[in-house]
């Protein structure tokens, strides 16, 4: 009985390969991990972005069907002088791409976003099918292996542990939230850090819309 009971625990994936992500559409699996390195290029202009104006960008990306490479030519047009700007449009269309195409999407929400504070500082589940996160700059999102933090105290921060897992800068993940078919109840648990004084973050998610 104990045996099958761990075997029903949610699982998270981590490996060095872009191909570990489609793993999450996997039963049981409520996180993939991709940990991956930015190139200079796209790390400098990341840097640029983090440490600039206060950015907050959202949008609604659609595409005529989920191979079809979406259109991100205007995103951050202010900014195309800069070195580092074409490949960094370049990666974000490549995840956006992936991302739709893995789970046949035709609408995918856009958020990337220069944050000084926690978005999210306690422990919680998000309340949607597929979220994909990766931090471009500063400190990663924060998750924990199942049983590390009851559940029905999730948002009390008197029951979080001193300690959690790391998501690396640059690392591409994929959340599977309480949405998911099948996955009621096991969405991967998680937080958003406190950056430190004078280093901001650069944070990109992506939503399924439709």
């Amino acid at each position: 009985m104990r045996e099958a009971l761990i075997r029903r625990l949610p699982r998270q994936l981590c490996a060095d390969s872009s191909a570990v992500l489609a793993e999450v559409l996997e039963e049981g699996v409520n996180m993939a991990l991709w940990q991956r390195s930015l190139s200079r290029p796209v790390e400098r202009f990341a840097a640029l972005l983090a440490h600039g104006e206060r950015l907050a960008v959202s949008l609604v990306v659609e595409l005529e069907h989920p191979e079809a490479e979406p259109d991100l030519s205007r995103l951050l047009v202010e900014h195309a002088g800069a070195e580092g700007y074409a490949e960094f449009v370049a990666d974000l269309t490549w995840l956006v791409s992936a991302y739709a195409c893995l789970i046949d999407a035709h609408r995918v929400g856009l958020r990337l976003r220069s944050l000084e504070t926690a978005m999210c500082p306690r422990f919680h589940v998000d309340r949607v099918p597929l979220r994909l996160v990766t931090t471009y700059c500063g400190i990663g999102s924060q998750w924990l292996h199942e049983g590390a933090m009851a559940r029905a105290r999730l948002g009390d921060a008197s029951a979080e542990p001193s300690e959690a897992q790391q998501i690396g800068t640059g690392a591409v993940a994929l959340f599977k939230g309480e949405k998911w078919l099948g996955n009621e109840g096991a969405g991967i648990v998680h937080r958003s850090p406190r950056p430190a004084p004078g280093e901001p973050r650069l944070l990109l998610t992506l939503d399924w819309l439709a």
